[in-house]
């Protein structure tokens, strides 16, 4: 009877590369890719090119991944807080939709005027530290919103607005209102100070 032999083989395997770091690459559902280096302790993300995304929102996606590189604190958390905002605004109806430009920047535009709230209060409570921060996040919303219009700008078309509305006394303020921020669209402006302007207009009237 013949015997069976067993042989065993060995095939070469190539080596396996040494690490040299951790690497975790994760892709959020926001279509940031989220690239970390335990080596050089940096963190890197480069923005999804989707065509869904409108120019601002974008702009505001790349100002984050070199906020990131530059390790901007200030703007790093500005451009988190305000991303998040838009997210949460695009969410809010009954089904996800992408904001345009426009109302990206009315976004903007509340989140700014949240930081000078803030900066107030802080300042009355006698916490310039806090008070400075919030008007340094302000600032890095300022670069996204169109130049806010001077108290001559803004009085000069107020006074254009009753005129041509026609408007007359207190009764009037809701359709001078109304006017004006149909002229005002895309522009930043205090809420609180149109208000105060065009009653006191028309209580002059």
């Amino acid at each position: 009877m013949n015997q069976l032999r067993s042989t065993t083989v060995a095939y070469p395997t190539a080596a396996a590369p040494a690490a040299t770091a951790m690497d975790v690459s994760v892709r959020a559902r926001t279509h940031l890719w989220c690239h970390v280096s335990a080596d050089a302790l940096s963190v890197m993300v480069t923005v999804g090119q989707d065509k869904g995304v409108n120019e601002l929102k974008g702009r505001l996606r790349t100002d984050l991944n070199n906020a990131m590189r530059a390790r901007d604190q200030v703007r790093l958390r500005t451009l988190r807080m305000a991303l998040t905002s838009i997210t949460n605004e695009e969410v809010s109806g009954d089904s996800a939709r992408e904001l345009s430009d426009d109302e990206v920047v009315k976004v903007l535009t509340r989140e700014a005027k949240k930081r000078r709230e803030a900066a107030d209060a802080f300042e009355k409570a006698g916490r310039a530290d806090q008070a400075a921060a919030e008007r340094a996040e302000g600032d890095v919303l300022a670069g996204y919103l169109p130049a806010q219009l001077t108290d001559e700008e803004l009085t000069s078309m107020v006074s254009a607005a009753i005129a041509e509305t026609g408007a007359v006394g207190m009764p009037g303020m809701g359709k001078v209102m109304k006017a004006v921020m149909a002229k005002l669209a895309g522009q930043a402006v205090d809420g609180k100070q149109l208000s105060d302007l065009v009653r006191s207009k028309l209580q002059q009237g």
